[in-house]
């Protein structure tokens, strides 16, 4: 066995995911679902070390015996590629490798809402993607950029950690660029990002302070920038953002997003009734409304303002999640545990 095997078995089972762990045989994650692989044996660490040698070079050797953690993607024959993260447990290797497909679906094939297309029209602001690990927020933002990349003439840099999706220049140029081997840090990237000529910059993972108000710089100076955050919803999302910056900075930074934000997806994957899986959203545009309660730090309400602009594209992931169960897609069990105020999943 050898590490390519495990990985088309996991391209054949159509899994999301592989976990490669000591004593345990490997597992593939399938429809949300972790699954062993029965008829592979379970793994020693010099199993897990002679798996992964063969695919990583010294220098990357060397950041993981001495940083102890391991991230890059991977290409396998037939243009599939994986985002592999290598790391310690109890003073052994463990392994996870999340599955890009070659093909980037486009917008239609993953359900987008409407208001996503009109951001992708945007010429500057901000726009976020989040939601928890593994909701296909990468899978959202390659859609959009390729939506962007098919039908305007522009320049499109991403920085990633690591590159997951290849994109191929079509009405735009796109230089893609991946943290450790195109650039330092993000914030380096981004300091010096205006000299590239950029109209639309992202960013893989918005994760510190220098970088949040970077981003928020750059996209009220006439620049559209994706990102995104580890948040359930859309009030959550923007409390991250501000309660990242110290207090006495607190104030300013409201008045900087309520100006900047231009729109917040929420995601989450759920089990679809037949296989397979699909996507709830809530969709937040930064109206007058919303902007006006992000600069009164009154955030907690822009619920209402969600549950009240449905004729503007907005929604709740409540009624996205009762959208999908009266439609057949997904089970009011499934509706009802993803939902953050289940009351209003039963509410007719």
């Amino acid at each position: 066995m050898n590490i390519e095997e495990i990985f088309k078995g996991a391209i054949s089972l159509k899994a999301s995911d592989i976990h490669l762990a000591v004593n345990l045989p490997v597992f593939f994650r399938i429809d949300g679902v972790m699954r062993p692989v029965k008829n592979w044996p379970a793994l020693k660490h010099k199993d897990i070390l002679s798996l992964i040698e063969p695919v990583i070079n010294k220098n990357q050797k060397d950041e993981l015996f001495n940083k102890k953690n391991l991230e890059f993607s991977y290409q396998i024959k037939g243009d599939f590629r994986f985002r592999v993260s290598i790391f310690w447990e109890k003073n052994v290797l463990a392994l996870a490798a999340r599955l890009i497909c070659p093909k980037i679906p486009t917008m239609e094939e993953i359900d987008m809402p409407k208001a996503v297309y009109d951001f992708a029209d945007l010429h500057d602001g901000l726009v976020l993607i989040t939601g928890p690990t593994g909701c296909g927020k990468s899978t959202t933002l390659a859609a959009l950029i390729d939506y962007i990349n098919n039908k305007r003439a522009c320049h499109i840099i991403t920085l990633e950690d690591p590159i997951e999706f290849v994109f191929t220049s079509k009405k735009s140029v796109i230089a893609q660029r991946e943290l450790g081997q195109d650039m330092i840090s993000f914030q380096s990237a981004l300091k010096h990002i205006v000299r590239q000529d950029p109209d639309v910059i992202l960013v893989s993972e918005m994760r510190d302070l220098e970088t949040v108000a970077l981003a928020i710089t750059l996209a009220e100076t006439g620049h559209l920038v994706l990102a995104t955050l580890h948040t359930a919803n859309a009030p959550q999302t923007i409390d991250r953002i501000i309660d990242i910056f110290p207090v006495n900075q607190q104030g300013q930074i409201r008045l900087q997003v309520a100006l900047a934000l231009k729109g917040i997806v929420s995601q989450h994957l759920l089990p679809k009734i037949g296989g397979g899986r699909v996507a709830a959203r809530e969709v937040l545009i930064n109206n007058g409304a919303a902007a006006n309660l992000i600069r009164e730090n009154k955030v907690a309400q822009i619920k209402s303002v969600l549950q009240t602009s449905s004729k503007e594209g907005m929604c709740t992931l409540e009624q996205n999640l009762k959208r999908l169960y009266r439609n057949g897609s997904i089970t009011l069990k499934t509706a009802l545990a993803h939902a953050n105020y289940p009351e209003e999943i039963l509410k007719e």
